[in-house]
């Protein structure tokens, strides 16, 4: 991949001042599956912009991993250290996907792309998770989670949590029994906390840590940005969106609409706290809101909403390394994109269009 523009479209250098401006920036990483590659491609761009510095992170299923791989790449070398990190974790992620009873045979892959919908192993996979919950289809006490393992051997959790040089970490997930977010801080960061960040309750059994139960953190803040509030922590909250706000077509198959209830729901939360952070500057704005108890967010997104609304709900599942290096790509693309036209602002003005979440 060229990390630089074409020629047409090299932007004008800047004022060497400018060139050395550090920006700190939080980020906020959605959850959605095998669609967090266009996370991994994001985070790439980013950790190539020594300008960037990461103070704080919030993230929610795949953006929890992402989060975490981050974090203690980082820790281990550097900015090279947390590419190489995530370059491994996804490859390790493909190669078990290689081997998954959800992959599309080569003739469905020709007929419907990335899509699985058509599929013959994705249909009895659906059929059989809206028929029997995951505490019938494994009624022993043992855990089919290929993730554990990826995640046991890929990430020194115990490392992460004692050094106090790593960035803020926060992750989230969806407390069963009261139904209230639950945010896993960087000290208690663990493989159950990444689990149940990420646990679909359809296909896992719920992840208990401390006597609770938990599930996906999606339901209920995907990711979570009020941790990111705190005074002494950047102003600036970057958002890595998966899920896309609109879809103007009217979905009419079963399919679609399973697909477009996923994305509504996984918003949600996310649009409830725009909306709070939206009235709180408008009122700083007005001299209703004194500060420093309440302070200026800057909020910006990088995303891709018309090429990820073209993939189904399928694809979520989709561990194809074709189709992950494809998400990787429009990632940093996007990030590059965030990068050659919001960078200046950060510090200075928000570049996300509040509106479309309000």
């Amino acid at each position: 991949m060229d990390s630089a523009p074409p020629a047409a479209t090299q932007p004008v250098a800047a004022p060497a001042i400018a060139q050395k401006t550090s920006r700190r920036i939080n980020l906020a990483l959605q959850g959605g599956g095998t669609h967090g590659a266009f996370t991994w491609g994001a985070l790439e761009r980013l950790l190539e912009e020594e300008r960037i510095e990461f103070d704080g992170l919030s993230g929610t299923s795949a953006g929890a991993i992402n989060g975490a791989v981050l974090a203690l790449g980082l820790l281990e070398g550097g900015r090279q250290g947390a590419k190489d990190a995530l370059n491994r974790f996804w490859r390790a992620l493909g190669a078990k996907f290689a081997v998954s009873p959800l992959k599309a045979t080569p003739i469905e892959k020709a007929l419907w792309g990335w899509d699985l919908q058509y599929s013959l192993a994705w249909n009895a996979f659906d059929t059989m998770t809206r028929v029997m919950s995951p505490y019938q289809l494994n009624p022993f006490p043992m855990e089919f989670n290929p993730l554990r393992k990826a995640l046991d051997q890929s990430l020194d959790l115990a490392r992460l949590r004692a050094d106090k040089n790593a960035i803020r970490l926060f992750i989230s997930a969806t407390n069963v029994r009261t139904g209230k977010p639950k945010v896993f801080t960087r000290s208690e960061i663990t493989v159950d906390a990444l689990l149940a960040s990420a646990c679909l309750p359809n296909v896992f059994k719920a992840v208990e840590i401390d006597g609770e139960a938990y599930w996906d953190g999606g339901y209920l803040g995907n990711p979570a940005l009020w941790p990111l509030y705190h005074e002494r922590m950047a102003a600036d909250i970057v958002l890595v969106q998966l899920n896309p706000l609109l879809r103007p077509e009217l979905p009419t198959t079963t399919s679609d609409i399973m697909n477009r209830l996923n994305e509504i729901s996984f918003n949600a939360s996310l649009m409830s706290e725009m909306r709070a952070i939206d009235f709180v500057q408008r009122m700083l704005e007005a001299g209703r809101l004194e500060q420093p108890r309440y302070r200026r967010i800057f909020l910006h997104s990088i995303e891709d909403e018309p090429r990820m609304r073209a993939f189904k709900l399928s694809t979520k599942f989709n561990g194809d390394w074709d189709f992950l290096q494809t998400l990787r790509d429009y990632g940093w693309e996007a990030a590059d994109l965030f990068i050659r036209e919001n960078l200046d602002k950060v510090g200075r003005e928000s570049t996300l269009d509040i509106q479309r979440y309000l």
